[in-house]
């Protein structure tokens, strides 16, 4: 399968009832949104309307195909591009003191032989698997893929919130994904209702982000001392970038749980660990540097990380604060330092995560969780 890099691209664990729609300000307080009815995407996506729907609000809608990109646009320079239906952010381009703005994701398009339309990796994706765990009943899986369009509030001048929605066949699980852009952070949040009156729900999974840096050699991971880790193999989703000596190793190493991650699906259907799982030994520690070079090959989950923490580039003279709310585990992958500079693999993979301790979610619960990307550079 061929790369080619396209775009050197680099919330409070609450249970409740199912809440309604939530803005959030400049400052983080929320804001009551009116609910709008959801625009299903249809292909190929009709941009037009989408363009007369939603103007005057910051975004520009633009075809690729049968999909379409959203292009997020603040005033003093900051810019977020969106992919619809997937879901994925593609960029996320933050404005700097000096003026200009810097690319903080990477991203890259692919094309395999039995697919006719370009494949886009990296940025920011969620894979999330939502397993209803009734009494007596067949456990049932699903995972949201293709997003909805729920609404999109704000202004060039202050802020601007994508809302996407995904609801699972029976109308069991909804799930909301809202993107806010500001002056300094980008924020991607999940809100997982569970509507059942009488099921349990199990939330496993991760909002995956590639963080683009000049080398990871370079690269600094500040804040983590004393966070304790497990180590493990890397991630697989359909949206992560993977050089080939991991997809090597993964051929031969992976668990069935993480196989079936390569799919829409995240883990075992049943429910439970695969003997292949059970005898897969994960490396276990305590970090113990506070300004931990990330140059050697390294995957990691931490299982008790602070809820902020900085990843420094010496080389591009450049850093991003990275928060987690909601998700207790912080995943790292760094695919070391053996690769071009500057190139496809100069990244850093960041994941905040619930993989090792799933997330529990009684009848008519709710949950919300998510992850910011602050620039301090501003």
């Amino acid at each position: 399968m061929a790369m080619t890099t396209v775009a050197s691209s680099p919330f409070l664990l609450s249970k409740s009832r199912p809440c309604s729609c939530t803005n959030y300000n400049k400052r983080g307080f929320p804001l009551r949104v009116a609910a709008v009815a959801s625009i299903p995407f249809q292909q190929p996506i009709n941009v037009d309307y989408l363009e007369q729907e939603f103007s005057g609000r910051g975004v520009v809608f633009k075809g690729i195909g049968d999909d379409c990109v959203a292009k997020m646009s603040l005033d003093n320079g900051s810019k977020a591009i969106l992919m619809l239906p997937s879901g994925l952010i593609a960029s996320y381009k933050a404005s700097m003191w000096h003026g200009g703005t810097v690319e903080l994701l990477q991203s890259s398009v692919s094309q395999e032989e039995e697919e006719e339309a370009n494949t886009i990796r990296g940025g920011v994706s969620v894979a999330l698997e939502c397993l209803s765990l009734g009494l007596g009943q067949e456990q049932v899986s699903w995972s949201p893929s293709n997003w909805a369009l729920h609404d999109i509030t704000g202004n060039p001048q202050d802020s601007i919130q994508v809302e996407l929605i995904s609801t699972d066949s029976h109308d069991m699980v909804q799930v909301k994904y809202i993107v806010t852009l500001q002056d300094d952070v980008l924020i991607s949040q999940l809100m997982v209702s569970n509507n059942s009156d009488s099921s349990s729900l199990q939330l496993s999974g991760c909002i995956l982000s590639h963080l683009t840096v000049s080398s990871p050699d370079a690269t600094y991971a500040v804040g983590l001392e004393r966070s304790d880790f497990f180590g493990r193999l890397p991630i697989l989703t359909g949206s992560a970038i993977i050089p080939p000596d991991c997809d090597q190793k993964s051929e031969s190493q992976f668990s069935q749980l993480w196989k079936q991650m390569t799919s829409n699906g995240w883990g075992p259907k049943n429910g439970h660990q695969t003997e292949t799982e059970q005898e897969e030994e994960m490396e276990e520690g305590e970090e113990d540097d506070n300004y931990k070079n990330l140059r050697e090959q390294m995957c990691r989950i931490y299982t008790s990380a602070p809820r902020d923490f900085t990843i420094i580039d010496r080389g591009r003279r450049n850093s991003v604060v990275v928060g987690r709310d909601g998700f207790e585990e912080l995943y790292m992958f760094s695919p070391g330092s053996s690769h071009e500079y500057y190139g496809e693999y100069a990244y850093i993979c960041i994941g905040q995560s619930a993989v090792l301790n799933p997330i529990i979610l009684g009848p008519k619960e709710s949950w919300t969780g998510g992850q910011r990307l602050h620039n301090p550079n501003l």
